[in-house]
This record gives structure tokens, C-alpha cells and sequence, in this order.
């Protein structure tokens, strides 16, 4: 099992070194002349990039000392980023490098035209009548080399040389302006959305009753207290009626992201905050996180449920806790409940739908997917999911997936911003 793991790694790796070789090549080789300075900086970052991202992932997953996490976690996750937009940008400058080829080829065959003085007071001479082109032999298509003239004169660069640097160029500037409008776009907190859900079994006086629902926070060497501090605020702006955290909260340990999950104490609502276990939790120590959300005054659902006014609240373990023996557990939570008022879930992983369908649930509130978080990741993310974001029904139970409010990784979100949504629940008989 160990050998097939190692030769996983190594097979990954071998592909990420040989897409950074190509988005080198096209970026940094094909840009520059000659060898030189530039194209030794280019080659430079192009090394400690993907390095700097090894190292980061590796740090995170091996519980390395905290400022070693954030000291590599803010280059190596926005590399990151960075290379993915690269890699698309350059591939799609292929399409536009032949025309531009063309174009300049054009160009810089077209004769330039010569200015002839005329005396002044004497009419222009007739043009001569155009001789007619001289014939060519037959020859195959025009060699590209990098000697090429594109145009006269002893500082006009090459042909390929040209159409090289106006390609990466242009593929550099919508790379990094994509991952910092997407970056951008998470530090600055998540939007509120609102959604009306109805459902058959709410009594007329739950109606218009206000979840507040967040996922996927991932509290991180990145995202930290002032993260954590933007997203309470907007989350009690709403004065929601229950406060849903379902999943994903934190990338690490207690001792590490404790200060930074200290301003959840601050969420109010007037039916209390709930909390249910991601993925994530399991890899940063699940039970130490279920008591630290206890004391700052969430309300832990481990495979549990408790009756609220006009529908019962019920909440499972993520998937992930099956590696712990912690795992949902369907029965524990809504096996002895009354089937005739309606039952809302919080389950991490849109996956769990089939179960609540199977337990007759009303609605399912869950996280995980983040929308994908960086196109294309949503078509990733719709191959693994029932649903990637928004409200969908199956059979009676209808499923809402939020995109979450932070981001796992690269503090970055493209196509998928991140969100809180107000869940208002309707009544059928109001």
C-alpha cells in the first residue's frame, strides 16, 4: 500500500513539473531573446513557486510549528492559484498564436513606400505601370526561427520572438488579474444571500422562521481573526433566528486556530448556533473542535436532534469521521422522531441527501462543494456531488448547498463567490 502511495506522489508530480515546464516555456524561454537576467528570474520563480506550494500543503498536513505554516501558506497556496490561471491562459494562447503569426508575416511582407520630392508648381510624374511579380519556385511553408525580422530596423525583435511576448504577456496579465480579483473577493468577506424554501409540514407559526446558514469558514495560517471577525458580523447583520455552522470550520489544530475561532462566541440568534462536523474537521482533531465550539457557546449536533418551535433540527456526523468510528449515524439522529413535523438536517456533504430522503427529511442544508471555488473546479466538484450549489429537490426532501464562506487552499474563489445564505422557511398554510 505504501509503494502504491509513493508512486501516486511521484506520478503527480511528475505531471505538475511537466506543466510548469511548458507555461516556463511559453512564459519565460519563448519571451526572452537569449539567456540572461530575465530569463533567469523567470526561470527562478518558476522553481520556488511550485516548491514554495509542495511545501505548504506539506507543512498543513504534517502539523508543522504554526509560523512555518504561515510563513509558506500565503505564497505557496496563491502559486497555487497562479499556475492553474497560467496554465489556462497559455493554452488558450495557442489558439490565438497562429493568427498573429499570420498577421505579422503579412505585415512585414507588405514593401514600405518610398517618398519621392517633387518641385514645387510641377505636376507629378505618371506612376510606371506595375510590373508584374516575378515567379518563385515552389517551396514549403516559410521556415519560424528566431533570427526572423518581423519588421525593419536592428531593434525590432523577431517574428516569433513578437507574437511569443504579446501571448504570454497577455496570458500573465489575466492570470494574475483573475487570482486577485478572486483573492480579493474572499478577504473581503462572504455576501448574504436569501433563499424561501417551503415545506408541506411547517405549521403556520414557524412560518417565515430565519436560518442563517455558513459552511466550509476553513479557518487557516490564511484566513485568521479577522476573517472569522467578518464573517460573525455579517452573519448577526442578518438577526437571523438560528445560526446553522455546518462543517469545514478550520484547517488545524486547537492550540493554532483557537485565537482565530474566538469571535464565533459573538454569533447571536434567538434560537442559539449549531454545529455539525466537515471533513475537515477530522484532520485537525474532530473532538477538540466539538468541545471548542462548545465553550464559545455553539451548540455541537453529533448525530443528534433537539425540537425547536414547529419543526425538529437535526444534525450527523461528516463521512469523513467513518476513519474514527465517529460517522453519520441516520438512526441515532431521526430513527425515534415524529414523521408528522417537518425535520430540517445539517449534513456536511451534499452526498448525505440519499440518506435523509431514506429518513424523511424535509430539508437538508449542507456546504463542502464551495461551488467549486476555482473554475473549473464545478465541473470536478459536479462529477463528486449531487448538487454544487443552491436549492434542488429529490423526492420530498429538498437539498440546499451553500458555496461557504471561506476558501480551502488558496485564498482565492473564481466563479464561485462565497456566501451566507438566509434560509427562510414557509409554511404552505399561511
Amino acid at each position: 500500500m505504501v509503494i502504491v502511495l509513493v508512486l501516486v506522489a511521484l506520478a503527480v508530480l511528475a505531471v505538475v513539473a511537466g506543466l510548469h515546464w511548458y507555461v516556463w516555456r511559453r512564459l519565460v524561454r519563448d519571451t526572452t531573446a537569449a539567456p540572461g537576467r530575465a530569463r533567469r528570474a523567470g526561470t527562478a520563480v518558476f522553481v520556488a513557486g511550485p516548491v514554495l506550494m509542495v511545501a505548504a500543503l506539506v507543512a498543513e498536513r504534517s502539523g508543522a510549528p504554526f509560523w512555518l505554516q504561515r510563513t509558506l501558506a500565503w505564497p505557496g497556496f496563491l502559486w497555487m492559484a497562479l499556475a492553474l490561471y497560467l496554465l489556462i491562459a497559455v493554452v488558450a494562447g495557442e489558439a490565438v498564436r497562429p493568427l498573429l503569426r499570420r498577421l505579422t508575416r503579412r505585415r512585414a511582407a507588405r514593401p514600405a513606400p518610398v517618398p519621392v520630392a517633387v518641385p514645387a508648381g510641377t505636376a507629378p510624374a505618371p506612376e510606371p505601370p506595375e510590373a508584374a511579380p516575378e515567379p518563385r519556385p515552389e517551396a514549403g511553408p516559410e521556415p519560424e526561427s528566431e533570427s526572423e525580422s518581423a519588421v525593419s530596423g536592428p531593434q525590432d525583435p523577431s517574428r516569433r520572438l513578437f507574437v511569443s511576448r504579446v501571448v504570454g504577456g497577455a496570458a500573465a496579465t489575466a492570470a494574475v488579474a483573475t487570482v486577485g480579483y478572486g483573492t480579493y473577493g474572499v478577504l473581503r468577506g462572504p455576501q448574504v444571500k436569501r433563499v424561501t424554501v417551503p415545506l408541506a409540514k411547517l405549521p403556520r407559526s414557524a412560518h417565515g422562521f430565519r436560518i442563517a446558514v455558513v459552511s466550509d469558514i476553513h479557518l487557516s495560517p490564511v484566513l485568521g481573526r479577522g476573517f472569522a471577525q467578518r464573517v460573525v458580523d455579517a452573519i448577526n447583520a442578518t438577526q437571523p433566528d438560528l445560526i446553522a455552522v455546518v462543517g469545514d470550520l478550520v484547517d488545524g489544530s486547537v492550540p493554532d486556530l483557537g485565537p482565530a475561532a474566538a469571535p464565533l462566541a459573538q454569533l447571536s440568534a434567538r434560537h442559539g448556533t449549531y454545529f455539525v462536523t466537515g471533513n475537515h474537521e477530522y484532520f485537525s482533531g474532530a473532538e477538540q473542535w466539538v468541545e471548542e465550539v462548545r465553550r464559545l457557546g455553539l451548540r455541537p449536533l453529533e448525530n443528534a436532534r433537539t425540537e425547536l418551535p414547529g419543526f425538529d433540527l437535526a444534525g450527523v456526523n461528516d463521512v469523513q469521521g467513518e476513519s474514527e468510528g465517529q460517522g453519520p449515524d441516520f438512526g441515532r439522529a431521526l430513527g425515534d422522531r415524529d414523521p408528522a413535523r417537518a425535520c430540517v438536517l445539517l449534513a456536511h456533504q451534499p452526498v448525505q441527501i440519499h440518506e435523509a430522503v431514506r429518513h424523511g427529511v424535509d430539508l437538508q442544508l449542507s456546504g463542502h462543494t464551495h461551488g467549486g471555488q476555482l473554475w473549473p473546479g464545478s465541473l470536478v466538484a459536479a462529477a463528486a456531488n449531487p448538487t454544487v450549489a443552491g436549492l434542488e429537490r429529490y423526492g420530498d426532501t429538498q437539498l440546499y448547498v451553500s458555496r461557504g464562506a471561506g476558501a480551502w487552499g488558496p485564498p482565492t474563489r473564481v466563479g464561485a463567490p462565497s456566501d451566507i445564505t438566509v434560509v427562510e422557511l414557509a409554511s404552505r398554510q399561511a
